[in-house]
Formats: C-alpha cells, sequence, structure tokens
C-alpha cells in the first residue's frame, strides 16, 4: 500500500520511486500528447507537476478536471524535463474527489484585488499568497510558545468573557443571555444584570493583563495568547475588533528588564522566520515587496534605539520647523500617531526605536509613575511599515498610589478590587507587555492590510464566514 507523501516532500525526493499525491489542481496545460496539471496540497508555495497522457481512455476525466479541483494521482516520480522542478510525477492513475465548476470558482487565472479576496475569505486560503500567509501565521505561533517555553515561562489561559475592562476604555462587547426584545430593568430603569446569565454585566475581554499580572505575582513569570476584542469603530489598514494577543508578565522586572525582554522576543521571532520560513518570505518579497527580507534581516541585526517620549517630540517640532508636513499635531502631552512614529523609526532613526516614559495622563492607570509625577514608565516598540507594535510598561506597586489614580480617573472599583489585592498583599515590583499577533504579521508577511493576515477579519459590519 502507498501511502501519501506531501508535496513539500515530494519535492525533496530521488525520482525513481511509486508515490501518491493529493491536492488541489492550480492549472490544467494540455498539450498534443499529455496534459500538465499543477497539483498543490497547501503544504509548500511550490507546486508538482503532473503528467497524464492524453487518450481516449483519459479524455472523460481530463475534461472533469479543472482549476479548482480536489485529486489524488498515483504514479511514478520521475526526473523533471521542464525547468522550475526537479521531479515530476508521471501518472498511471487519478482520482477525482471533487468536481469544480470553472465559471463559478471565485479564483480565475487574472490577479483579483485583496478586496475582492475578503469576500470569498473561505476561498481564498487556496491562493499563493494566502497559503504563504497562513503558514507563516501557524509557523510564528509556533515560535511564541517555544520562545516562552525555553525560557521558563507559564501559559496562563487568562478569560475571555470578564466583568472588568482592561484599558479603561470601555469599548468592550457586551456578553448577555438577557431577552433584547424584553429586557428585565430595575427600579431605575436600567437593565437588570442580577437576570442575567453570570448575574452581572460582562463583556468580551479587550487583554488579558490583570489576570495575567495576579498570575505573575505567583508564579513569576507568564505569558498569555489568545484573543482579545475591541469594539471599536476604526476602519484602518491596523485595526481589527477580534485578533490575538500575546501578554507577558513578570515578576521582579524593572522596566529595563521589560524592554530588553522585548527586544529580544521580537528579534527572535523575526530571525525564527527567516530561519524556518525562507521560501514563504521569499515569495512575499519578490511578490509584493522587495526590501522585505531586508527590513527583516535588518531588525534582527540591529540594536533598538531607546528613547525618551519627551525627546522624541523635540525631534518631530523639528522636523515640523524644517518643512515636514504631519496630518496630526504634535506638542508634549499628544499620543502620538502613526505617521510620528514611523517618522522617527523610517527617516530619522532608520532602525526600531523604543519609545519611554510617557505623559501618565495619555496612558492606562496601571503604569508605575516616575518620580517626576508627570510621566510613567511605559514603552512602546516603533517598528518601520508598523508604528507602535509592541506596548508594555512597567506596572504600579505601590498600593496608595494605584488606588489614587484609579480614583482620578474616576474609574469604578467594584470590578477591581481583586486586582487592587495584588498590592495589598504581597506587592512587588513587575512589568509586562502586549504584542498584537497581526501586527507583528503585518511586518514579517509585508503585507499592507492587517485584514489579510488572519483567516476570517471581524471589523465594523463585517462578520462574514
Amino acid at each position: 500500500m502507498i501511502l501519501r507523501s506531501k508535496v513539500k516532500d515530494l519535492l525533496e525526493m530521488e525520482a525513481g520511486r511509486e508515490v501518491l499525491a493529493k491536492g488541489w489542481v492550480r492549472t490544467k496545460r494540455p498539450s498534443k500528447e499529455v496534459a500538465f496539471i499543477a497539483l498543490n496540497d497547501g503544504s509548500t508555495i511550490k507546486n508538482i507537476q503532473i503528467v497524464l497522457d492524453r487518450n481516449e481512455e483519459n479524455a472523460p476525466l481530463l475534461a472533469a478536471i479543472s482549476t479548482g479541483a480536489c485529486i489524488a494521482v498515483r504514479g511514478q516520480l520521475v526526473e523533471s524535463v521542464g525547468s522550475g522542478q526537479k521531479v515530476e510525477i508521471k501518472a498511471s492513475e487519478i482520482e477525482l474527489y471533487g468536481a469544480c465548476d470553472p465559471v463559478r470558482y471565485p479564483l480565475q487565472k487574472k490577479d483579483t484585488s485583496f478586496e475582492y479576496l475578503r469576500t470569498v475569505a473561505h476561498i481564498r486560503p487556496r491562493t499563493n499568497t494566502f497559503g504563504a500567509v497562513l503558514r507563516l501565521r501557524s509557523q510564528m505561533a509556533f515560535a511564541i510558545h517555544e520562545y516562552f517555553h525555553s525560557r521558563g515561562f507559564v501559559y496562563l489561559n487568562t478569560p475571555l468573557i470578564t466583568a472588568s475592562d482592561a484599558e479603561g476604555a470601555g469599548q468592550m462587547f457586551q456578553v448577555t443571555t438577557l431577552d433584547l426584545a424584553n429586557v428585565p430593568r430595575n427600579k431605575k430603569g436600567q437593565p437588570d444584570y442580577s437576570k442575567d446569565f453570570f448575574g452581572r454585566q460582562t463583556s468580551l475581554t479587550v487583554s488579558g493583563q490583570l489576570e495575567g499580572e495576579l498570575g505573575a505575582t505567583a508564579l513569576g513569570e507568564i505569558y498569555t495568547f489568545g484573543p482579545t476584542f475591541r469594539a471599536e469603530n476604526s476602519n484602518t489598514p491596523r485595526h481589527l475588533a477580534e485578533f490575538w494577543m500575546i501578554e507577558p508578565e513578570m515578576a521582579f522586572y524593572d522596566i529595563k528588564d521589560n524592554m530588553d525582554l522585548a527586544e529580544d522576543f521580537i528579534k527572535s521571532l523575526v530571525r525564527y522566520a527567516l530561519d524556518n520560513c525562507r521560501e514563504d518570505i521569499t515569495f512575499l518579497n519578490d511578490r509584493y515587496d522587495n526590501t522585505l527580507i531586508e527590513r527583516l534581516e535588518g531588525v534582527v541585526n540591529t540594536e533598538f534605539v531607546r528613547l525618551a517620549y519627551g525627546e522624541g517630540i523635540k525631534i518631530l517640532k523639528a522636523a515640523v520647523e524644517a518643512g515636514h508636513k504631519f496630518e496630526y499635531p504634535v506638542d508634549w502631552g499628544t499620543d502620538l500617531q502613526s505617521e510620528h512614529e514611523r517618522y522617527l523609526v523610517e527617516e530619522h532613526f532608520g532602525k526600531p526605536v523604543i519609545l519611554t516614559d510617557y505623559p501618565k495622563d495619555i496612558k492606562a492607570f496601571y503604569m508605575k509613575q516616575n518620580e517626576d509625577g508627570k510621566t510613567v514608565r511605559a514603552m512602546d516598540i516603533l517598528f518601520p511599515k508598523i508604528g507602535e507594535i509592541i506596548g508594555g510598561s512597567e506596572r504600579e506597586a505601590d498600593l496608595a498610589k494605584l488606588e489614587g489614580r484609579i480614583d482620578e480617573l474616576g474609574m469604578s472599583r467594584r470590578n477591581l478590587e481583586w486586582y487592587i489585592d495584588t498590592r495589598r498583599f504581597g506587592s512587588c515590583p513587575h512589568s509586562g507587555f502586549g504584542l498584537g499577533f497581526e501586527r507583528l504579521l503585518l511586518f514579517i508577511t509585508g503585507m499592507q492590510n492587517i485584514r489579510d493576515v488572519i483567516p476570517f477579519p471581524r471589523t465594523p459590519k463585517n462578520a462574514e464566514f
């Protein structure tokens, strides 16, 4: 019995053996005596060529095989006489698993736009581009787990349904089992959440950070890796309503330790991609962005700039005075936009930048305050083509300062007492950061829109598939 071999493995085998391949037809090209079929099974960017004799016996089968059809091929692996591949399969038997209507099939030979492909997200993984992107996504997920596991971090699963808003922004998707056509009301006329499934108002998480801090203050070093949700009405190439986050939290790390880990982490991931996904990266480099590999190698081989927010503002204001045009104004106290971040990275320094010591008024309540009373020990890593790719901070370990900041922002403490307990009972210095998985994939793939690095994007007015 011959076992199926994947196309990736077949292309590395020596000729002269009987093989079985299964996959989807990319192209069919008839000649006078034979037909050439390009077969792909998703294991590699490359196809394997199938050669089938054209005769009366094979005519009905060949007529039924079109682009998109699924077939199984038995035959002899032989040396290829054509260029571009070392071996091909001379077919002795082809079984048609699933025919494909050539008229209605969404993927035609001509180039199609990414916008169109998003409307057929259930089919687009069969394209070369999205096959490469999704293989890279899988490899990078493995690399993330491997990185933290090799350093003794504990993988912590934080809840997707929560009653707390980690960011204090309120842009959350509500979770409820209440009958929306007949919502029960309390005496104040407000929805009575005591009748809801959890007995209180709950939402999908915007971050696992707060729960991650609980893990770090017991287990030392933890990381989370899972989906997060933001009900932000942002139709931009950099925002999703559902995305994945990697969030490590580390006890006894100060801001410098945090920056060191974040820089090493992201360099390690890029290095892993270059070492283990070169074929797919080369395809994307050659097809869409011929500076991609150079940019990736540049990140691995350079030391990131560490720059205080105030110094960054001075550089940006000097650029404005020199005639550079920004869409958004810049001054001390403003939250930097992507255009500001990219100017620092791409035009001023020409390398990644870790921006630190932000004004406390534009950062979250949990960040450790500096002695100046105006800034916090925050850090954002800014990347070329992306802008912010990592955001983090040393966390406020002082109980009085944390409580004061919560009160200053007018936040409800009702759902935060469990978090404040970590400062009441054995508080310790600790730090952490968050890396948006899809932002990382934008950088590694060179894709321009974040909707093209996740299988099924969730954005405003769009929850297809």
